[in-house]
């Protein structure tokens, strides 16, 4: 039997038919954006048939949310594997997670913006926003300790709405090409860690 097919037989087996299409599905999207790709397409770099992915997602736009809350459950992370390299709860943590955010958006631009869309995950979008707030409560845990809160709280709320907006637009300048034009040096890094800094309330 040839290796291919003995590969696509062990990714039935071991159950991983869902996770190499969203995995195909993402790398095409990349490629091509949310409209650039067809599910044969997927298929065919998943080295599946075309019938294969209807045991799992019911359309084309159903496997694209599916990628979408792939990628908010990565982002998220990111944003932890960030954090954890510096002191819980400090400024420098704080800042690390704005720099996972705005790497992601520069590394898949498509899937970004898809994770932030919604037209295409009609009938899903709630599903959606709860996958989001578990990637938006790394942010909100990490600002709950810099506060000395002991759960999230509307205090924890009201200051972290800011920190994440800051680093949203930032995202989007990035991967829209806008900072290119600009008439000065732009360093992403030091951006996110002064506006990090001046957003937070001064702590004794």
């Amino acid at each position: 039997m040839a290796k291919g097919k003995i590969q696509k037989k062990s990714g039935y087996h071991h159950g991983n038919l869902r996770g190499q299409l969203v995995n195909a599905a993402g790398r095409l999207i990349e490629q091509n954006g949310p409209d650039g790709f067809s599910m044969s397409d997927a298929c065919r770099l998943a080295g599946v048939s075309t019938a294969a992915p209807y045991r799992h997602f019911s359309s084309k736009q159903d496997l694209l949310t599916e990628v979408a809350m792939d990628g908010l459950r990565r982002l998220g992370e990111d944003m932890e594997r960030q954090a954890s390299g510096h002191p819980r709860g400090t400024v420098q943590s704080i800042a690390a997670i704005g720099r996972a955010y705005v790497g992601f958006a520069i590394r898949e631009p498509h899937t970004f913006r898809l994770m932030f869309s919604t037209k295409e995950h009609a009938g899903r979008i709630d599903e959606l926003k709860a996958v989001g707030r578990g990637s938006y409560g790394v942010l909100l845990r990490e600002v709950a300790g810099y506060l000395g809160e002991p759960e999230i709280n509307e205090t924890v709320l009201r200051w972290s709405f800011p920190l994440w907006t800051q680093v949203h637009g930032l995202s989007f300048l990035s991967i829209d090409g806008k900072l290119e034009v600009t008439d000065f040096p732009v360093d992403i890094n030091e951006s996110i860690y002064i506006a990090t800094e001046r957003l937070l309330p001064a702590m004794e």
